[in-house]
């Protein structure tokens, strides 16, 4: 199966590094930090997901990468309160400038705080957090085939774009990384080239993945042809929490 990264890459490309490697010395103030996380269970129920998409709308950004012949943009989720903001790794690019851009349309600088390569995974800081709003976490253990679920991102630089669909397959093992195949959800909520990085939701308004790749249409093109992967919360989540303490 040929897999797509799904980030437009305006001029010039984003390559992933060969190894994990994180940024920046060490910080006592993070070694504790750890996500809060749903112990609700499964999802039960399609629910109203309009009233899901509009309450997790707020949390998702665009992130703007630029740097020397580097210009791209992705997708990204808040996490907490600090101003951390998850996306993939393959969005982000060593000694380059970011933006995000929020659902209110406020620009804000950020930093990059390290990345995971091997998960497709990195972590941008927004200095100024006020006013964020975090997005709850679920637990991709708790998924089930045939979950209803919502992809929200920037396709096409499209900020706030929503696509709905199921969950189609769990444990489907994909090439995300350079350092071989990892399992990932498998979705039918249609991505495209920009989702990178953007939140898989449930019914009840958690991020149950991190939207990274899709499948390639054998006859060309980039668009989505139904078949979509999500690095599942569980393994992000730490992957995550290990970038952060280890700042």
């Amino acid at each position: 199966m040929v897999l797509a990264a799904v980030i437009a890459v305006l001029l010039g490309g984003l390559g992933g590094v060969g190894a994990a490697r994180l940024f920046g010395g060490g910080n006592s103030a993070a070694a504790d930090y750890q996500l809060p996380r749903s112990s609700a269970g499964p999802a039960a129920g399609p629910g109203d997901m309009s009233d899901v998409a509009a309450r997790t709308l707020p949390s998702v950004v665009s992130v703007q990468v630029e740097g020397i012949g580097v210009r791209g943009t992705g997708s990204g989720f808040v996490i907490d309160g600090l101003g951390h903001v998850v996306t993939n790794n393959h969005v982000v690019d060593a000694g380059a400038d970011y933006t995000v851009v929020l659902h209110d349309g406020r620009e804000l600088p950020a930093s990059l705080v390290g990345r995971d390569p091997g998960d497709d995974l990195a972590v941008l800081r927004i200095e100024d957090a006020s006013g964020l709003r975090p997005l709850p976490l679920g637990r991709s253990a708790d998924v089930k085939v045939g979950d209803p679920v919502l992809a929200i991102g920037s396709p096409l630089g499209l900020s706030g774009t929503v696509t709905a669909g199921i969950v189609s397959a769990l444990d489907r093992e994909v090439q995300l990384g350079p350092s071989g195949s990892r399992t990932a959800l498998q979705t039918d909520a249609p991505i495209n080239v920009g989702n990178s990085g953007g939140p898989l939701v449930n019914a009840r308004g958690e991020a149950v993945g991190v939207n990274t790749a899709i499948a390639a249409s054998p006859s060309g093109g980039s668009g989505s042809i139904g078949i979509g992967f999500a690095i599942p919360m569980d393994r992000a989540a730490a992957s995550v929490e290990r970038i952060i303490r280890s700042r």
